[in-house]
């Protein structure tokens, strides 16, 4: 067993339902999950947490509106910004997983300036997956020259996360989707293949430290097998 801390990843749903219930805009949905986001962060470590993906923006969202994507962007950026102090402070390592040739370049200077700043940080590994696709990712990875070279799974792995500008992660333990669907929604599908899934009703703006611990608490009584069996118990007089 690993003494490594936990890899929970969040797909962070509900912003726009849970903005439309209280009868506010969808960017006040989006400004309360930001919100939410620094609450779960700041929680994090102290729940055994290593590291922590949350999905920010996924490749399908560019299908949304042009505005409301606009302004996401301009809210990605500014986060950056506010938070990029505290985040060296607190020992927060920052990257951005996914692609970055389709976002404001603006906004790539703020997650490369980001990156850089907190690269130090040991407390907790944030990654946000940003224009991000699984299905995209292993593809790209696929066609990349150097999977001529491939000789197994973790030679693959770097190659996953070369093509995502990032660092091979641990497998994710833990995978929480908020907002009452049950999908994956094209997130960490390779890494999420022995994940520990958690379907959340709690719309994320509401989402908080006590949600978390529920879902590690959870995650903890479940028996993680890897495709093993489980030892059976001996029985008196069994030959």
């Amino acid at each position: 067993m690993s003494d490594r801390g936990l890899h929970v990843a969040i797909i962070m749903d509900g912003n726009g339902r849970w903005a439309t219930a209280q009868r506010l805009s969808r960017h006040a949905g989006h400004r309360e999950g930001a919100r939410a986001l620094r609450r779960v962060v700041e929680a994090a470590p102290d729940q055994g947490i290593d590291v922590l993906t949350v999905y920010a923006f996924s490749a399908d969202n560019w299908r949304r509106p042009r505005e409301e994507v606009a302004w996401l962007m301009r809210l990605f950026r500014a986060h950056l910004r506010s938070e990029r102090t505290a985040c060296i402070e607190n020992g927060l390592r920052v990257s951005v997983i996914g692609r970055r040739d389709r976002i404001p370049r603006s906004l790539r200077r703020e997650i490369e300036l980001t990156e850089r700043l907190t690269a130090r940080g040991a407390r907790l590994h944030l990654r946000v997956a940003m224009d991000y696709s699984s299905r995209g990712t292993i593809l790209r990875a696929a066609r990349h020259p150097a999977a001529a070279l491939v000789e197994n799974r973790e030679s693959f792995e770097r190659i996953l996360a070369l093509v995502d500008h990032g660092t091979p992660p641990p497998p994710v333990d833990l995978l929480i989707r908020t907002g009452g669907e049950q999908r994956l929604s094209d997130f960490l599908l390779w890494e999420c293949a022995y994940a520990e899934l958690f379907f959340s009703l709690v719309m994320w703006p509401d989402f908080g430290p006590d949600h978390l611990a529920k879902a590690i608490e959870e995650y903890r009584h479940r028996e993680r097998r890897f495709g093993g069996l489980t030892a059976m118990p001996t029985h008196a007089g069994a030959a």
